[in-house]
């Protein structure tokens, strides 16, 4: 046998979907980028802080910054910049020290470069501060030196 839907007139149809009741899905959450160039006040650091440059993001919400103190620290990314605010390798931060924990510390902000900048005009950052630079470690990009190791026009 086999069954066979039958429409009457004047009776809907059933429909088991759910409707939509939701305001939008994983891009209305996420938000709209609204940060149109806004001036906000420079903060200088305070007892208990401290300027230091990303060497390294870690994952996690964590990375290894180079502090102007001459120390390299562990810091965590606290929650209010957390996927609001990303840091990169070579940003400036100002980070929070812990008075129990001398090599981690705390990310409590984060400098654009033009606030780096004045920073530095300020004599906050030392002279040795490089603003939007990342070091390579001795690599130099872009360089065409003839005195390379692998020459690949002889096989």
């Amino acid at each position: 046998y086999r069954t066979v839907p039958v429409r009457i007139p004047g009776i809907e149809t059933i429909s088991n979907m759910p409707k939509n009741k939701g305001k939008g899905g994983k891009n209305r959450k996420r938000g709209k980028n609204e940060s149109d160039v806004v001036k906000r006040e420079l903060i200088i650091k305070e007892e208990g802080q401290e300027y230091a440059q990303v060497l390294r993001m870690l994952g996690n919400g964590r990375l290894e910054a180079q502090c102007f103190d001459g120390s390299k620290r562990l810091c965590d990314i606290r929650g209010k910049l957390r996927k609001k605010v990303w840091i990169a390798v070579g940003d400036i931060v100002l980070i929070g020290l812990r008075d129990f924990q001398d090599s981690k510390a705390d990310v409590i902000l984060k400098y654009t470069p033009d606030e780096a900048r004045s920073l530095k005009a300020m004599g906050e950052l030392p002279d040795s501060a490089k603003i939007n630079e990342v070091d390579l470690g001795g690599f130099e990009s872009g360089s065409d030196s003839e005195d390379e190791a692998f020459d690949f026009d002889e096989v």
